[in-house]
């Protein structure tokens, strides 16, 4: 790795830290909440929202209903938290649902929940930032124009940040966080003192006429409650996050996850409320398609996020509060992504620890962050942004299915898990206390397998389906890395009968002209004591093939040169069929393939130099029996030379010009064969 990217790395990432610094990086609860705990806070941003925006298709009658679908989305979030503080007291190593659901369930449910897990964190991310970009763009024109450029721009910052380490993005994120929940509050609270002394605040789209796309009854309004339930349900993405984390909590660690996950809630649950309240107050309209649903709004009307026209209502004589209430929910809602960055990295670590994904997913970086991780995350969720153009109601569609099949399989699992421990335990205290636990556990999965099931059937053919299709794709995909891994620990698996030597040893040093690097090559192939060695070379052009063993000739080297035929003028398939021969004729010799390689310092030179032993090394390393060995040559653009010189210049003043590390006649040597065989090691 050349200097200027050795430094424009430690600008970005820092310096590396040591591996016995990895519990200075432990959270506290204070940055623990807005690390794993943004993307539930940030959801209320856009839940109510989504509630209001399929009630739209009713007509603003129906907007009665929202606060009872706001408060059975509470309800079910309490009880998802209520058993999620469980779980992290059971699986405090950073599992979560996937450690939960393999121990009980069974690898192949757990893969299951792995996947939906993996493309929950994914679509966290896109929707997060599309729907941050959108709070922004309602407070600046020039963000709302360009969502996709700013929303690429957001996911690239919020990535270095993380690359930098988890502890440094909380405490750079913290700040966000805790100024959104202050001013949602003091928003709710505002909006509460106005109601409470009958002030007439209305929201600016109230003044439009809500068109209703047809009259509803029976199961047509019923589905319809029930997709506007699923949509407002997303308030409950990034609970499970948390639980995944607990490995980065300061000790205790599973009392203080429990408790950031109660703050979570509690927090979520009064937003989400005041927010449905305070839009029923102010008249606030969200449509689901305001150029057609809305009568009455100018030409190019560019329908602003609930919580903006809230804010605009409740702060209209103070109009820096609404554009603080507007700059921090797009805020949070961008940082919102970071709680994906902080899971996505850890789970696909433990899952290629237990060879479901690439290994490199599972070491850390110079940070101690999980980095190519966090890397992938990025690439992915910026693929889908420019897929869905950043609109946050195409994206939302693909969102949460992935979540509520982790949530239902996790409390199953949680319930046989403490059935298991029911067995075994005799003492009636305990007993009681896991009987409890697997209540709550029980409750929690009656809840999340039927919010799963309407889901399921409000949305697939919404976008649902595409989910689920990345969820299989993923499945599958693990499964066939896991089968890969396992084969190749099935073939190299040594047992003591796998100590058998060889018979002999052959060694070719591959030679196209008599230079430095070739003379390395041989002088190296013969250090290492082969039985045969043979030098070996291509007729590509006559003349400099003569001209080549003529010179071979003149200095005597110690060593055969062996002259391969090429009429079609090749190179790589002569000496692939003469190394084949060979082996073939002595198929329990060990066949050694010495290739000389200059190494440049330039990344333009890797283009002029080295293609054939490219090529070369690339189809001997498939054949059986065959070692390569590449014998590196410096030039002098690389940078190991450059320091070689100013070594050479320190110590040998006399020698300066000449080739660091080039083997050189003395200065009164007048037989060159002679100095040929010393240097070659036979005088």
């Amino acid at each position: 790795m050349s200097k200027l990217t050795v430094a424009a790395k430690r600008l970005l990432v820092g310096r590396p830290f040591r591996s016995d610094k990895l519990s200075h990086t432990l959270l506290p609860k204070r940055i623990a909440l807005p690390v794993f705990a943004s993307d539930a806070l940030s959801s209320v941003a856009y839940a109510p929202g989504e509630i209001f925006a399929v009630l739209s298709i009713a007509g603003l009658a129906y907007y009665a209903y929202a606060p009872w679908i706001a408060g059975l989305v509470a309800l079910v979030m309490v009880v998802v938290v209520a058993s999620y503080r469980q779980n992290v007291h059971a699986y405090p190593s950073g599992g979560g649902d996937y450690e939960v659901v393999t121990k009980n369930l069974g690898p192949t449910p757990g893969l299951i929940v792995a996947s939906a897990l993996l493309v929950d964190y994914i679509l966290t991310v896109a929707v997060s930032t599309a729907a941050g970009v959108a709070n922004i763009g309602s407070a600046l024109q020039i963000v709302g124009d360009h969502p996709v450029w700013f929303s690429i721009a957001i996911i690239a910052v919020v990535c270095a940040a993380n690359l930098r380490g988890i502890r440094e993005s909380g405490a750079a994120f913290a700040i966000p966080v805790y100024a959104f929940i202050i001013s949602i509050m003091a928003m709710i609270v505002t909006g509460a003192v106005e109601w409470f002394i009958g002030a007439d605040i209305k929201a600016e789209s109230a003044s439009y006429t809500l068109n209703a796309e047809g009259s509803l009854t029976g199961l047509a309004l019923l589905f319809l409650l029930l997709r506007s339930f699923s949509s407002g349900s997303a308030a409950l993405t990034g609970v499970e996050a948390i639980s995944n984390g607990v490995p980065a909590f300061k000790k205790p660690k599973s009392k203080n996850a429990a408790t950031t996950l109660a703050l979570m809630a509690g927090l979520s649950v009064v937003m989400m409320i005041g927010i449905v309240l305070l839009t029923l107050y102010t008249g606030a309209h969200f449509a689901e398609d305001p150029e057609i649903q809305l009568v009455g709004v100018p030409e190019g009307y560019y329908q602003k996020t609930l919580i903006a026209q809230i804010g605009e209502a409740v702060f209209s004589g103070f109009p820096i509060a609404f554009y603080v209430v507007s700059l921090t929910t797009g805020l949070i809602l961008v940082l919102a992504c970071n709680t994906a960055f902080n899971g996505f990295p850890v789970l696909g670590s433990i899952l290629a620890q237990d060879r479901y994904l690439p290994r490199q997913l599972h070491t850390r970086g110079d940070r101690l962050a999980f980095s190519n991780g966090i890397v992938f995350l990025a690439v992915i969720a910026l693929i889908l942004i420019i897929a869905f153009q950043a609109d946050v109601t195409a994206l939302i569609q693909l969102y949460i299915v992935g979540v509520f099949v982790s949530f239902t399989f996790s409390q199953l699992g949680m319930i046989k898990h403490w059935q298991r421990l029911l067995r075994i335990e005799r003492d009636p205290n305990r007993r009681r206390r896991m009987r409890r636990s697997q209540t709550i556990n029980g409750i929690g999965f009656s809840f999340t397998a039927v919010v799963l099931g309407i889901v399921l059937v409000t949305k697939f053919l919404a976008g649902a389906w595409i989910a689920i299709l990345a969820m299989a794709v993923i499945f599958f995909t693990m499964k066939a890395i896991r089968r890969h891994y396992d084969r190749v620990a099935r073939e190299i698996a040594a047992d003591e009968d796998d100590m058998v030597l060889p018979s002999r040893v052959r060694s070719i040093v591959l030679v196209s002209k008599l230079h430095l690097p070739t003379m390395r090559a041989l002088a190296y192939a013969r250090a290492t004591r082969p039985d045969y060695l043979e030098a070996v070379t291509v007729n590509v052009d006559p003349d400099d093939t003569a001209d080549l063993a003529r010179e071979w000739e003149d200095r005597q080297i110690p060593v055969p040169l062996k002259v391969i035929d090429s009429p079609f003028r090749e190179i790589t398939k002569p000496v692939l069929d003469y190394v084949r021969r060979t082996r073939k004729d002595a198929p329990r010799d060990i066949v050694t393939v010495f290739i000389p390689e200059y190494v440049v310092g330039h990344w333009w030179e890797h283009l002029l130099h080295n293609q054939s032993a490219l090529r070369l090394k690339g189809r001997l390393l498939f054949m059986p029996g065959v070692m390569v060995t590449s014998v590196p040559w410096q030039l002098s653009s690389s940078d190991a030379l450059d320091e070689r010189i100013r070594m050479r210049a320190t110590r040998a003043p006399s020698i300066r010009g000449r080739m660091p590390g080039a083997v050189y006649p003395p200065d009164n040597a007048t037989d060159t064969g002679t100095w040929s065989r010393q240097v070659m090691g036979d005088e």
